[in-house]
């Protein structure tokens, strides 16, 4: 349960902290007017999430069971994609987020009320169809032993908590790092999925699309049952099998060593790249989002105003200084 808990927090605090920098944003600036369409967009993208996930969820209960375990497999093999390249863009971009959706919805508001819905649309609609894709992969994942409530319990749980948690961001109750926050969460979702990378291989071999599946890596059943409180708490959390397959092992590793190395490693691919794009968009966002700094959300409320000073330690780190002449 905790670890479908933690993908409903992780992905719902991102869509919820979109939509607290777009409402803070026209708040702030005097353009009540424009609420309205920014939250149709929120709600036609949060409906559109929910009909993906019922169509995924009630649309592969027709197939045969070969087909379900192929669609199944597949689909979670594209949910590790799309969570992985989530998770990196996220650590890349999270600091200067404010600022891009800030130049967005700019555009939007002289373009007029439907580049309002759009932009809110994608924004929010991106991030729930990830979400649907990998959320559902997951519960299939976890629940696969017994058809447990529990997964989906976790995921509603998490989510219900992002909404908690953006809107106390939005009043300015709350205040965490959240650079810090989205690298423990983004490090601990790529543990869990490499589980669901495993489980899609799993589904691909009952769909006979793959091999192997009587090569068993090993079994612990007998000392980790799958019924047990322990054996349990190990599905749930990194969807741990007791007697996977051998390629089911070498996927796991393959894909979990690589991606946590990466994930760990200290941003300095292309970072004086990085320092100078980070310099624009904090530029951008101190000259058109209020005076004198970048604009945060609710107040402060996630912990942006420290997002100036970690440029500069970065570009010191890097050898220069943003702003040119600041000390």
């Amino acid at each position: 349960m905790f670890g479908n808990y933690l993908i409903g927090l992780r992905e719902g605090l991102e869509a919820s902290l979109v939509v607290c920098i777009l409402v803070a944003y026209l708040v702030k600036t005097g353009r009540r007017d424009a609420l309205r369409p920014v939250w149709a967009g929120v709600g036609i993208a949060a409906g559109l999430s929910l009909a993906f996930g019922c169509l995924l969820e009630f649309g592969s209960q027709e197939l045969t069971f070969e087909a379900q375990e192929l669609l199944g497999g597949s689909l979670s093999i594209l949910a590790v994609v799309l969570v992985t390249w989530m998770v990196f863009w996220m650590r890349r971009t999270a600091r200067h987020l404010k600022a891009e959706l800030h130049g967005r919805l700019d555009a939007a508001l002289r373009v007029g009320t439907g580049a309002l819905v759009a932009t809110a649309f994608l924004a929010v609609g991106r991030e729930g169809l990830e979400t649907a894709l990998f959320v559902w992969a997951s519960v299939r994942a976890a629940a696969d032993e017994a058809g447990s409530a529990e997964p989906l319990s976790g995921v509603l749980l998490g989510i219900a908590t992002a909404v908690l948690l953006g809107w106390l961001f939005y009043r300015g109750a709350v205040r965490i790092d959240l650079a810090r926050f989205f690298a423990w969460t983004g490090g601990m979702l790529v543990v869990v999925a490499a589980g669901v990378l495993a489980y899609g291989v799993h589904d691909l071999q009952e769909a006979r699309f793959l091999g192997g599946l009587a090569d068993k890596a090993f079994d612990v059943s007998a000392a980790v049952p799958p019924d047990s409180w322990y054996g349990t708490l190990l599905k749930g959390v990194f969807n741990f099998q007791p007697d996977p397959t051998v390629l089911q092992v070498t996927v796991w590793a393959l894909y979990l060593v690589p991606a946590l190395a990466l994930f760990l490693a200290p941003v300095g691919f292309g970072r004086s790249v990085g320092v100078e794009e980070q310099k624009a968009t904090d530029e951008k966002a101190g000259s058109g989002s209020r005076p004198g700094g970048g604009a945060r959300v609710g107040d402060d409320g996630d912990g942006a105003g420290a997002d100036g000073e970690r440029v500069r330690d970065g570009a010191r780190r890097a050898g220069g200084r943003p702003g040119g002449d600041d000390g």
